[in-house]
């Protein structure tokens, strides 16, 4: 991890610390329209369509997706480094939830594997998610694959250039409540499936999720299988 890049994958930490009570209040009060009309949704059905016994939520924050899937009958494992976030999950069960981060999954800390691991809108940094990706397929059954949601390259650009880089966060749409906010790295299309490549993961399949009223693109998922399995 570089000079330039640490100070901005610990800003992303620090954001989702001071930020985990509003968060945990946006989710569970369904406050972002994208995930209540589209994304939810979609990440529980990309999931159910793999017929998994068990799942690792990396990101899992509050736990809403683990309970979702607890509740159709899967085991399901949420990981989050947040440790308020975590402490919220197991407040309210549907699951196990553990308290690592991204660094301490992609050194085996966690000692588990599953059917499919997801990472729904929680790949946010540069080395850190390549560290974690480049892990994922010691997760994972013999067969399993990795579902990832996250903003769609062309509706999330904004105005800015096509092109990969550090961008400033934004809490918009989510509420009252919110700190500062955490920095994302952006990827382009070609830029997540070059991350992909180099972390030793092989696309499947790509989903866009339409918005139903801009029948825009809502987000994008990933469905990835371990590149040796081919």
């Amino acid at each position: 991890m570089t000079s330039e890049t640490l100070p901005l994958e610990n800003a992303i930490l620090a954001a989702w610390h001071q930020n985990a009570q509003p968060w945990t209040q946006a989710v569970r009060e369904q406050r972002i329209e994208s995930r209540r009309l589209v994304t939810d949704r979609a990440v529980v059905e990309a999931i159910m369509a793999c017929a998994p016994k068990r799942v690792i939520d990396i990101g899992c924050g509050e736990g809403w997706l683990t309970r979702v899937l607890t509740g159709q009958g899967v085991e399901v494992i949420g990981v989050d480094a947040v440790a308020a976030l975590i402490e919220t999950a197991r407040v309210h069960g549907g699951g196990r939830f553990e308290h690592l981060s991204y660094a301490q999954l992609a050194a085996g800390m966690l000692g588990e594997r599953a059917d499919v691991v997801v990472c729904n809108f929680s790949l946010l940094g540069k080395p850190s998610v390549e560290s974690l990706l480049a892990a994922v397929p010691g997760l994972l059954n013999h067969g399993g694959v990795l579902v990832v949601q996250t903003l769609h390259p062309l509706m999330a650009c904004g105005d800015q250039p096509y092109r990969d880089g550090w961008r400033e966060g934004s809490w918009a749409g989510c509420g009252e409540g919110f700190g500062t906010p955490a920095p994302w790295y952006f990827r382009t299309l070609s830029g997540w499936l070059d991350t992909f490549t180099a972390c030793g993961l092989r696309l499947i399949r790509v989903d866009e999720p339409l918005h139903p009223d801009s029948g825009r693109p809502a987000s994008i998922l990933f469905v990835l299988t371990p590149a040796h399995s081919a």
